[in-house]
């Protein structure tokens, strides 16, 4: 039986989703049999592969660079997950919207260009920070900030178990 080829990504966020995924701590070796992480922030791999089965990304989109990542990780996996409140709400990343970019880059670099921003080395901020689902296609979120590891478990198992993942009730709650 061939595994699960799963890829995770990390864009604007905390990596908070990243870490509790680790505190599946002991049912990762359960997942180990069924699923390969062929791409991950987790594991040292430079490409994004061909032939995944289920990508989870955390947070919301919020440069160019992560706007071409996402349009690759969508044409390459055959499921795309919003992972975390970031990735499905835009959250706390988003807050930032209401103020007009150059106006956030002015404040944070003051008078002067950004190191790079002129050379193109730093990816162009996006006029706003949206979730994924504004620019391609979600098939399932796994809501929280950040979603707890039995949420993590349940969605994953039930996945690989019956081949659709289920939330329901507590489980669906975001924050």
């Amino acid at each position: 039986m061939s595994k699960v080829r799963v890829a995770t990504m990390w864009f604007s966020g905390c990596s908070g989703c990243h870490m509790s995924f680790l505190d599946l701590d002991e049912r990762l070796l359960e997942l180990k049999e069924a699923l390969e992480i062929v791409y991950s922030p987790l594991v040292d791999i430079k490409e994004i592969p061909e032939g995944i089965d289920v990508a989870l990304i955390e947070g919301s989109v919020n440069t160019t660079e992560q706007l071409e990542l996402l349009r690759e990780m969508r044409r390459k996996c055959k499921i795309l997950v919003a992972f975390g409140d970031c990735a499905t709400t835009g959250n706390i990343p988003s807050m930032r919207n209401p103020i007009p970019r150059d106006e956030v880059l002015r404040e944070v670099y003051g008078d002067g260009n950004p190191p790079g921003m002129e050379e193109g080395e730093v990816p162009a901020l996006l006029p706003q920070a949206l979730p994924l689902h504004a620019y391609v296609r979600v098939d399932y979120y796994i809501p929280g900030c950040p979603p707890d590891s039995d949420r993590i478990w349940k969605f994953l198992s039930t996945l690989l178990k019956e081949g659709k993942p289920r939330l329901e009730g507590e489980e669906i709650r975001f924050g």
